[in-house]
């Protein structure tokens, strides 16, 4: 499987990242407030662990209402770097059935974001669920 994006930016004003028909502007400038490269970089993180949130239901054999995330993202400065990926997933569920702990090796292990950034930095997280 190949991913492609193409991406453009406008001197002083932003930049603009377009796959298929989908449109993502981000700063280039510190004259915007629109996500930086690091915050895209996060929320693919982000991302990619609700799609998998969504993917283990069916293999799991959970149902949910809707899934939570929060990430912190360390940076160090020297050189400029992402250092360190917390995480916390909360899932909404009527299910009380849910294994957290099964789910969030299946995160860990299949997640394509989750392992390229885990190679780079430190990744820690966990997963629990509201009962509702």
């Amino acid at each position: 499987m190949n991913y492609s994006v193409i991406a453009k930016s406008i001197h002083k004003d932003e930049g603009i990242i377009v796959s298929g028909d989908n449109k993502i502007p981000f700063g280039i400038s510190k004259q915007n407030n629109l996500m930086t490269p690091a915050d895209i970089l996060v929320s693919a993180f982000a991302a990619c662990c609700l799609k998998n949130v969504e993917r283990f239901s069916e293999l799991m054999h959970y149902s949910y209402e809707s899934a939570d995330i929060s990430v912190v993202a360390v940076r160090k400065d020297k050189p400029p770097m992402i250092e360190r990926i917390s995480f916390s997933i909360i899932i909404q569920s009527k299910d009380d059935k849910i294994n957290t702990d099964l789910l969030l090796r299946n995160l860990q292990k299949f997640g394509t974001i989750y392992n390229t950034l885990d190679s780079v930095c430190d990744i820690d997280g966990d997963i629990s669920f509201q009962k509702i």
